[in-house]
């Protein structure tokens, strides 16, 4: 066995994706359920569909009124898109408009509690 003979067998096993090494996972039904749940449980969502990458398929961000947020999978912009008309809620081109505001405002605040917490638990070990 060569040196490269290893790195050639770890390289087809594990890889990304649904069968073939180095395929990327589409949206599962699971990835939709997730989405319909979530925006069903919220108010004020709007969709931001982020393009496909090299390493991840197309995926959609929903965004509720008060900055909440959640990402998974939809497959491409159409779906994304068939997924928004079908529960009346926007969708937008992230590359063109950009995430909103409040989606930052959000993750800063659960930031700074995930330190606040974090130091209370510190401070009671004590």
């Amino acid at each position: 066995m060569g040196l490269f003979d290893a790195l050639r067998r770890r390289k087809g096993k594990g890889g990304r994706g649904q069968g073939k090494p180095g395929t990327l996972r589409g949206a599962s039904p699971g990835d939709v359920d997730h989405l319909d749940r979530w925006a069903a449980s919220r108010r004020g969502v709007e969709a931001y569909v982020e393009p496909r990458t090299t390493v991840t398929e197309t995926t959609v961000v929903l965004v509720a009124h008060d900055g909440e947020w959640t990402r998974r999978r939809i497959g491409s912009l159409d779906a994304a898109q068939r997924f928004g008309r079908k529960r009346s809620i926007p969708v937008y081109e992230v590359a063109r408009t950009g995430y909103p505001k409040r989606m930052r405002e959000y993750t800063e605040r659960q930031r700074v509690l995930r330190k606040k917490a974090q130091r209370e638990r510190d401070a009671s070990a004590e």
